[in-house]
């Protein structure tokens, strides 16, 4: 009886507590005089174990403020952070060949993108072998990039950090100035962009393509998201050149070819990787909103990416041309979409904008000094988990850094605590009347 009446916690909460608990063991070590020389209060170290857990990179803090040991916890965090702390839950299970029960299946299912309960061993263990190889290619490709402007220790280094940074779309930098000293450099710029793609496709699509490289046996979310990636990257590319390239203060003042690879790298970034090659202040106000409205919709499911993700973005895109063409359901690829998720897609989509809203209002009551379009930029950058900023966050008052940290943790935790909810529905059997609502 005392068995059965205990009050069950349920996977959304776990994977909550999961995340928090990894946020409290870092700012504990940030905190240590041996990570930080200088002394760093309680709310900037949480500040930045939480940047790093959500794979963010906003920061109060500058990284290079940190001791090398200091860093390397940074990397670690947001390593753990990037590929979800239930992988590694599972793994462990699984080296100690314990079964999961059905409630720590629930729990890994959400985690891993709801994936079957009898591929949840492994897809934990794609997710790692993926990530590790990948994750190595880059280390030794930015290693050598680095070399040509630093000793090879420290090219090392650069290599290690931000091969993880980027591959978990965390954006952390080890310099104040991001990557703008490598505005121009092709070399680093592919690899790091290489690298945000890749983390930003999501396991499962990288998985697919590694079991069947074949467009015709990839499965439609494969195709749906290699699609949308492909175009929404190019569009970007060539928007952020047009709007850009007379400006003087961005692409203005580069040759032909600085201005295509710094053009490149700013439609890349905001997909959610945060690092940033030219001035974000100093956009012009149409690549400001068209920053955001990447930052908004971010990568793909599963992925070291937050944002709404592609998927949700393609189905109400999707959704939108089968009601203007007065069609009955939803196609893509010659393949109905489920009206569940239709309608987890149109929920998601309420629910960020909700969150968007009142972050917004309530810090432009308590950041009343700052621009509103600062204040917009930022919550979308923290919600997304980016960390692109227009310099706000490092003079945010202590409860403008509560707010952005709760939606740094509300943009990492929050798609998986609604897929849970909405994956496991209450059903009735109730069934009312319909009626008709005016609309529009």
């Amino acid at each position: 009886m005392a068995l059965r009446n205990r009050i069950a916690i349920s996977p959304p909460l776990t994977l909550a507590l999961g995340f928090l608990v990894l946020i409290i063991i870092g700012t504990c070590l940030l905190k240590l005089p041996i990570c930080h020389p200088t002394e760093i209060s309680w709310l900037k170290a949480t500040f930045t174990a939480t940047s790093a857990v959500t794979v963010t990179g906003l920061s109060v803090v500058d990284t290079g403020s940190f001791s090398r040991l200091g860093q390397i916890v940074i990397a670690l965090l947001i390593q753990l952070g990037g590929l979800g702390f239930m992988t590694f839950a599972v793994l462990a299970f699984f080296s100690l060949q314990r079964r999961l029960n059905i409630t720590s299946q629930m729990i890994a299912r959400e985690a891993l993108g709801g994936t079957s309960f009898g591929d949840i061993i492994a897809t934990a263990k794609s997710v790692v072998t993926i990530a590790l190889s990948v994750e190595l290619v880059g280390f030794i490709a930015l290693s050598l990039a680095f070399s040509s402007y630093l000793p090879w220790q420290e090219a090392l280094y650069h290599g290690f950090f931000y091969t993880i940074s980027a591959f978990n779309n965390a954006g952390f930098a080890l310099d104040g100035d991001s990557l703008m000293p490598y505005v121009s450099d092709v070399q680093i710029n592919l690899i790091i962009t290489a690298l945000i793609i890749i983390g930003g496709l999501g396991f499962l699509v990288i998985k697919d393509l590694i079991d069947n490289r074949s467009w015709r046996k990839v499965n439609v979310n494969t195709k749906l998201v290699l699609t949308a990636t492909i175009l929404l990257n190019f569009i970007a590319f060539i928007l952020f050149w047009l709007l850009e390239h007379n400006n003087p203060e961005t692409l203005g003042s580069l040759d032909i070819t600085g201005q295509a690879t710094a053009a490149w790298f700013q439609a890349i970034t905001p997909r959610t990787a945060g690092f940033n090659t030219l001035p974000i202040d100093q956009l012009t106000d149409a690549s400001t909103l068209l920053t955001m409205f990447l930052m908004f919709i971010g990568g793909g499911s599963l992925s070291t990416a937050s944002g709404i993700k592609l998927g949700t973005f393609v189905v109400l895109i999707l959704t939108t041309l089968s009601f203007l063409r007065q069609r009955d359901y939803v196609t893509c690829f010659e393949r109905r979409i489920p009206e569940r998720q239709v309608h987890k897609s149109l929920a998601l989509i309420s629910i960020t904008m909700v969150l968007i809203f009142l972050s917004v209002f309530i810090l432009s009551v308590i950041e009343s000094k700052h621009a509103l379009e600062d204040v917009l930029f930022e919550v979308v950058s923290a919600l997304s988990t980016v960390g692109l900023s227009r310099g706000l966050t490092s003079n945010l008052s202590p409860a403008g850094e509560v707010i952005i940290m709760f939606m740094m943790f509300a943009g990492r935790v929050g798609p998986l605590t609604l897929a849970y909810l909405i994956a496991m529905p209450k059903s009735t059997r109730v069934r009312y009347p319909e009626t008709n609502i005016l609309i529009g």
